[in-house]
């Protein structure tokens, strides 16, 4: 059961980086390809390091707060 449980975290896990990694990604394609928001193309790499991070502290919170 432990095996199964930790194989089902581990997946989660990765899920959550993904799915945010996916959705930051389409942000940033609708700011380069959507005119009305080109104003906001000069903050791109913030947007994408901040969307990175966010990410990233969303999983490592789930980690360190998990009950186990």
């Amino acid at each position: 059961m432990k095996v199964i449980n930790a194989i089902y975290q581990f997946i989660v896990g990765d899920m959550i980086i993904l799915t945010g990694i996916v959705i930051a990604l389409i942000i940033l394609f609708l700011i380069e390809y959507v005119p009305f928001l080109s104003p906001l193309r000069v903050a791109i790499g913030p947007i994408l390091i901040a969307a990175v991070l966010v990410v990233l502290v969303a999983t490592l919170s789930r980690e360190a707060f998990s009950k186990r």
